[in-house]
């Protein structure tokens, strides 16, 4: 009962401590998204050089995109001609930050981590489009390239603020709400279970936590802001700031199923570049910060949780509030998302017992007569409606189904569809649906197609 009341409250300190920065992030990720040019982005994506690499990861630092969202947008500026250096400095440097994830890591690590956390994202990126470029800029890799008929998702539109708002507190949010509330619950866990002096008495070697914290974030999916609490939570427990700084960096950037899509589209040459970088980076920088960076700049104790930083610039009742709003949006977007998914299963049955009826009325008679007799339908030149569902995998958020379901729809003959990502599936009706064009587009934007199921 003990563990139970205390990690109760390790969650609320962590959700207030959070809250305030995480809504005021996912208002600047609306801005971005919505008010901010795609063409700012194109210009500065498509040539081979230590310019285009800079720019991009310049670009990419402050855009709210997490490592599975990152994938189809990066992969999309690859496919309309932004250079694969360039490409791989914007998946490299964009997951470990966003504007979200520096404001928290500013209230739970302080300033000199949040700048530590820029300046890193800003040179593995560089340094990873550049390997990229001399290493790999020539390599070919044998997949679809075809991106007829599949409009990538576009940064920048005209929408107002309702867009802007929309975006950061609903679609954005949403995109790592799950993760984002298992990182604190974990961290919450991590706070009430692990010994404080377990990192000094298990783990005091500096280079061995590194290791040990880099080989278990590799593989892992791990949000750049759900990430923050966990390291906030090991470094009270006497992990390292070099190791927390590793977690911060490999945590977000990679993860199984990224390393499999860059192997897949960009090729095995990318990829050791795109590992190479981080893991590399993410070592050497926390060698450095270990080695010659003042440990009074990372000095961090339970006050951390719930006072430090902004206790004395935000009054307790307005975290509180923070809190229960932030708490209340997540809820109100699965509701949502349930209602959705509930109305579009009732009107898929609907659609299809409608179908069943027309083409089960009198064979003999090509015309359908409705209650008002004036009123007669010939179904003599109407082509029947094909319902079919495809194995997608690699999608895992909003953002993934929004891009699916928008490219899929520019198809020729496509009707509807309906991208799953929890049960990683896609369901397409229309007149004439070729198999092979969905392939097409949905290999095109990043995502692994299993065939129907």
């Amino acid at each position: 009962m003990k563990y139970l009341v205390d990690f109760i409250f390790s969650l609320y300190d962590l959700l207030n401590a959070m809250s305030p920065y995480l809504l005021l992030g996912f208002l600047f990720a609306g801005i971005l998204k919505v008010w901010f040019p795609q063409r700012w982005i194109d210009r500065y994506m498509g040539k081979s050089n230590w310019g285009s690499v800079i720019n991009t990861a310049i670009l990419g630092i402050p855009l709210p995109l997490c490592s599975c969202g990152v994938i189809p947008t990066g992969i999309s500026f690859y496919r309309n001609g932004a250079s694969k250096g360039s490409s791989v400095s914007f998946l490299i440097s964009t997951p470990q930050t966003g504007v979200d994830s520096i404001m928290v890591t500013y209230s739970l690590l302080g300033l000199p981590f949040a700048i530590i956390r820029v300046f890193v994202a800003l040179i593995t990126g560089v340094l990873g489009g550049a390997a990229t470029n001399f290493y790999a800029k020539n390599e070919t890799v044998n997949s679809s390239t075809t991106t007829q008929g599949c409009d990538k998702d576009k940064m920048g539109t005209k929408s107002g603020l309702m867009g802007v708002l929309k975006y950061g507190f609903h679609d954005f949010l949403m995109d790592i709400a799950k993760w984002l509330m298992i990182g604190i619950l974990i961290a919450a866990a991590l706070s009430v279970l692990i010994p404080d002096d377990f990192f000094t008495q298990y783990l005091s070697n500096d280079l061995l936590s590194m290791l040990v914290v880099l080989v278990a974030s590799v593989p892992l999916y791990l949000c750049a802001t759900a990430s923050v609490p966990i390291a906030a939570v090991l470094m009270l427990k006497g992990l390292s700031p070099g190791a927390a700084l590793v977690l911060l960096m490999a945590g977000p950037a990679t993860n199984a199923a990224t390393i499999t899509i860059i192997k897949k589209v960009f090729g095995n040459k990318t990829l050791v570049s795109y590992l190479g970088s981080i893991i590399l980076g993410a070592l050497a920088f926390g060698f450095l910060i270990n080695t010659f960076l003042p440990e009074e700049w990372f000095l961090l104790s339970a006050e951390n949780l719930h006072h430090v930083h902004h206790h004395e610039l935000l009054p307790q009742w307005f975290q509180i509030a923070s809190t229960i709003l932030l708490v209340g949006l997540i809820s109100n977007g699965y509701i949502q998302a349930y209602l959705r998914n509930k109305k579009s299963k009732l009107n898929l049955i609907k659609t299809e017992q409608l179908a069943t009826s027309v083409l089960s009325t009198n064979d003999n008679s090509p015309v359908f007569k409705t209650a008002t007799p004036s009123l007669n339908f010939s179904f003599d030149n109407l082509k029947p409606i094909n319902s079919k569902t495809y194995h997608v995998e690699g999608m895992t958020c909003s953002h993934c189904k929004a891009s699916v379901e928008k490219n899929l729809g520019q198809i020729k003959g496509i009707k509807t569809v309906s991208a799953d990502p929890k049960n990683n599936s896609v369901t397409i009706t229309g007149d004439d649906i070729e198999d092979n064009s969905i392939m097409q587009c949905i290999e095109s934007l990043g995502y692994s197609f299993k065939g129907k199921v």
